[in-house]
């Protein structure tokens, strides 16, 4: 029933590390015998041709028997039948996380419209009732598997949620709120999307409390209707480990979604930002001291530490310096923690340190490695200190090979998990191409932005609709053009040669000499280069080569 139902058998089917094959792919080296990409020894090229593959087989994945898209009903991919479990407890908003980044990317409009499709099912199949203890949060798992309704948790059963993915569903919806307001559509109904990110913030600020070392405060699980906290089930059949499902760390998108509703001015700002400091007082109080970071997984039966709490919150500190002093040395703790209990070395030879997924499934995974490279590599970017670089490359490199040539992405032990493998794994990459640029294709993309962006065209695309109407330019000379949701801010942008110009609104913005000022400034590389764009006063850029 559980994530590690199938590992015996893969334990035997797979090739071991130290073999010159790793699930899929041969694997490559360099002239040390470093592992590179299975694809292409250049990483942007391999990076993108495993996100676009992903995509695909996401995007083209088939319909199933109640007339939804596998990934809506299922947490395992199987080629020849339906695996009989639900959906993955984060799958749906791992993915809006994923595909946001990947839109800025590629400027492929049929992953915005999956990112609606997405939200609008979801938002209409997973709400507890408004007169519930805890009402107006998603349920996670749909325990009628076909019903296509989701309507409790995957071990505990009906009517049980999960608080922390409901408040990382409600900042996706935020950020849906902010990349659809002002579209195409004549009759957008984006204000759902903020309107019920508020139902959540408002339920979940309400019910925070102070916590201490064995309580969060919210609970992990939590019976919608009742407000019973959810048991947990032990492990090993010994009851150890069991107890109440009171606690775990992964808070960083419930703090994201309040503090985005009270930039925004909107619901009850006051609730949030008394819940929020509760919260923060609480993670800086226990788990950053203590590095009991307790579990994440909707099925695992008990307690477990896992590397996605830890670094996600690592991520939300560098997001987020002004919280907390001494960052720098905050962000190395929780690091060194993770490699000190989930590092693998299985496949040292090939000079990359792998991360498994949690401490009571010591199994490497997939979007594990990717995330610890792309938070080592953001720290690489914010301090300077380029000394693990290199060793996230490879992590990088080494998760490229979960991935087939049809799009299937799997863990090396385990299956082919549809949040793993998709939603939490191309936003790892995304992130890594933002912390260092010259890890993206040398092709025009845009990397990264302070806002949310709204619209994208490339070349390609260019005048396909909405493109701005800049007077006396040629499309044919524009590199890039896109839109973002808030009037000032800063993005990045990968080009495969210097801009001529580049406009704001239609006009042009000045040159600078650093990344530092209002303007753009462009920083060469080995082939082509990156642009920093620095606005002020405007939302539509327009990159010319």
């Amino acid at each position: 029933m559980y994530r590690y139902f199938f590992m015996f058998f893969l334990l035997i089917a797979l090739p071991a590390a130290g073999q010159d094959t790793l699930i899929y792919h041969a694997i490559r080296t360099d002239s040390e015998g470093h592992i590179l990409p299975w694809y292409d020894d250049d990483p942007g090229t391999s990076y993108d041709h495993v996100i676009q593959l992903v995509w695909s087989f996401w995007d083209t994945m088939r319909v199933d028997m109640n007339g939804l898209p596998y990934y809506m009903n299922h947490q395992v991919w199987r080629p020849d039948f339906n695996d009989p479990r639900g959906l993955g407890g984060d799958q749906l908003q791992m993915a809006l996380s994923s595909w946001r980044l990947l839109y800025a990317y590629s400027g492929n409009e049929r992953v915005k419209e999956n990112m609606r499709f997405l939200a609008d099912y979801y938002l209409t199949h997973s709400l507890s009732a408004p007169d519930a203890e805890w009402p107006n949060l998603p349920y996670p798992y749909n325990t009628l598997v076909y019903s296509g309704y989701y309507d409790g948790d995957m071990v505990l059963g009906e009517g049980y949620l999960q608080p922390d993915k409901a408040g990382s569903f409600g900042r996706e919806l935020v950020q849906l709120f902010k990349m659809m307001s002002a579209e195409r559509y004549p009759h957008a109904t984006e204000k759902r999307y903020l309107d019920a990110a508020v139902d959540i913030a408002n339920t979940l600020a309400a019910k925070v409390q102070t916590g201490n070392a064995d309580a969060s405060p919210l609970p992990f699980k939590v019976n919608a209707t009742t407000g019973e906290i959810g048991k947990l089930k032990s492990n090993t059949g010994d009851r150890s480990d069991a107890g109440l499902s009171n606690y775990t760390t992964n808070w960083s998108g419930t703090l994201e979604l309040w503090l985005d509703l009270i930039e925004l001015g909107t619901g009850d700002t006051t609730a949030y930002r008394h819940a929020f400091d509760t919260v923060l007082a609480w993670m800086k109080e226990y788990p950053m001291q203590n590095n009991k970071w307790g579990p994440f997984f909707e099925d695992i039966p008990g307690w477990s530490d896992t590397q996605i709490n830890a670094l996600t919150w690592a991520r939300f500190i560098m997001n987020h310096p002004e919280y907390f002093p001494e960052w720098e040395a905050d962000v190395r703790r929780i690091i060194d923690w993770v490699y000190s209990m989930l590092g693998n070395e299985e496949w040292a030879d090939y000079g990359v340190t792998v991360v498994n997924e949690q401490t009571v499934y010591q199994t490497p995974g997939n979007s594990h490695t990717a995330r610890q490279a792309a938070d080592e590599l953001l720290l690489a970017a914010l301090t300077g200190d380029l000394s693990r670089k290199e060793h996230a490359i490879r992590q990088l490199n080494w998760a490229t090979y979960m991935v087939d040539t049809d799009g299937k992405n799997r863990y090396p032990r385990d299956e082919n998990w549809l949040t793993d493998g998709y939603g939490d794994y191309v936003r790892h990459y995304l992130r890594a191409m933002a912390a260092a640029p010259e890890l993206a294709p040398n092709e025009e993309h845009l990397l990264f932005s302070t806002s949310v962006v709204q619209h994208v065209e490339y070349p390609g695309q260019i005048n396909k609709f909405l493109t701005p109407t800049v007077r006396g330019v040629d499309p044919e000379d524009v590199a890039v053009t896109y839109r973002t949701f808030d009037p000032e801010g800063r993005e990045i942008v990968r080009l495969p040669n210097r801009p001529s110009a580049v406009l704001l609104e239609g006009q042009p913005i000045a040159e600078r000499e650093g990344a530092g000022s209002s303007g753009w400034f462009w920083t060469p590389l080995e082939r082509g280069g990156y642009l920093t764009v620095t606005r002020q006063n405007g939302r539509r850029v327009t990159v010319l080569n």
